[in-house]
């Protein structure tokens, strides 16, 4: 059964649901590397279009979409303004041209790969490095827990403001921080209180042992 830590799996038997998630990892990477390393509006401009291609491709709910770049767009919207008082609008647009087209790609990858099967690619691309000392086990779970932090933390950040609306300080940067730092905190600590319970924790040993 899939898991679905980062509730934006959509199951579907398109070209790229059929794919297989270590082909689309490494073409995730590979188009990040060369929207670095080929820096441009025209770059910035080719891979945005070609995200959204693929989202349709995939079949992707505009409502999935949404919901995962919504969290992101105070910031690229903060950013392209930054970007454009500084360097002027075509240096803007190929920064956050790119930044958005590497979230959607990303997107692409999480809604048609459940992350079961994206764990299993990870763990499995790892087994050549536990002869130096690598545990793909632990990577993943690492990975695991990555993934699900992020939509975790912009869920409570999201709860907290809207906390700090309805109390009419919206205007107060500290009732809405605080309580969103103390939330991610205690989340974190209770994560990993759970996996000690689990056995799983650090390896370091007694030194009285």
């Amino acid at each position: 059964m899939a898991v679905n830590l980062l509730g934006a799996y959509q199951p579907g038997t398109t070209l790229l649901h059929r794919m297989p998630a270590g082909w689309k990892l490494v073409a995730l990477a590979v188009l990040s590397l060369l929207t670095v390393v080929l820096r441009s509006a025209a770059t910035s401009g080719a891979v945005l279009a070609l995200a959204v291609l693929l989202l349709v491709v995939a079949r992707a709910r505009p409502a999935t979409v949404f919901g995962n770049v919504r969290g992101l767009l105070i910031v690229l919207a903060l950013l392209a303004a930054y970007q454009s008082w500084q360097r002027g609008p075509e240096h803007a647009f190929t920064v956050v041209g790119a930044l958005a087209a590497l979230v959607l790609l990303a997107t692409v990858l999480t809604i048609t790969t459940s992350v079961d099967e994206l764990l299993d690619t990870i763990t499995a691309a790892l087994q050549p490095f536990r002869r130096i000392g690598v545990d793909p086990e632990r990577v993943a779970l690492a990975f695991a827990l990555m993934i699900r932090g992020v939509p975790t933390t912009l869920e409570i950040a999201s709860e907290t403001r809207q906390a700090a609306l309805g109390r009419g300080l919206d205007r107060n940067p500290r009732a809405y921080l605080t309580p969103m730092v103390i939330r991610v905190v205690a989340h974190a600590r209770a994560t990993g209180e759970a996996l000690h319970a689990r056995g799983i924790s650090d390896d370091r040993s007694d030194p009285t042992d």
